[in-house]
């Protein structure tokens, strides 16, 4: 698991690697008007809250960072990246088991749920993938190519040449 959600995080690092602080920072395009850097900090946000937490075992997914610098600054966001990467880098195998607490606004108030941690980060994960395929819209707006073929699409969702068969 951890493999795979590092693998998708690293996409994010090779289009950093790839593009300027003023495309970054680009919040012009329609109909959000929200940047990359913003896309990619709200996702390592969502991925902090549960390294924050895990120690505690009660993960505040509301209680995010929200570093501006991590939306407006590539080598911030780099940083930041390298950091979430590392952190899921020393998850051990016999964690993924455990119960924590998660606490979410779902936009009635604040909910509590049991969740294992394995569930946490996958759901951190298709969360960074769907922001991905927002990002995806972003970046072909401003001309910037994919940094791979794989970014933005989650393993489930068919291909268009795969749709009809």
């Amino acid at each position: 698991m951890i493999p795979a959600i590092v693998q998708n995080l690293n996409r994010g690092t090779n289009l950093l690697n790839s593009i300027s602080d003023d495309q970054y920072a680009n919040n012009s395009t329609a109909p959000y008007y929200s940047s990359i850097g913003i896309h990619m900090r709200h996702i390592l946000d969502v991925f902090n809250c549960i390294f924050e937490g895990i120690e505690n075992g009660q993960i505040d997914l509301t209680a995010r960072q929200r570093n501006e610098l991590a939306e407006t600054k590539v080598a911030v966001g780099l940083d930041y990246f390298d950091r979430i990467i590392a952190l899921l880098n020393e998850v051990r195998e016999e964690d993924l088991d455990r119960l924590v607490e998660v606490k979410d606004d779902l936009g009635l108030g604040m909910i509590t749920a049991n969740y294992t941690i394995a569930a946490a980060l996958i759901q951190a994960h298709s969360h960074a993938i769907h922001h991905f395929a927002s990002i995806g819209y972003i970046i072909s707006q401003m001309g910037i190519n994919l940094p791979d073929g794989d970014f933005g699409y989650n393993p489930t969702t068919p291909r268009g040449d795969m749709i009809n068969n």
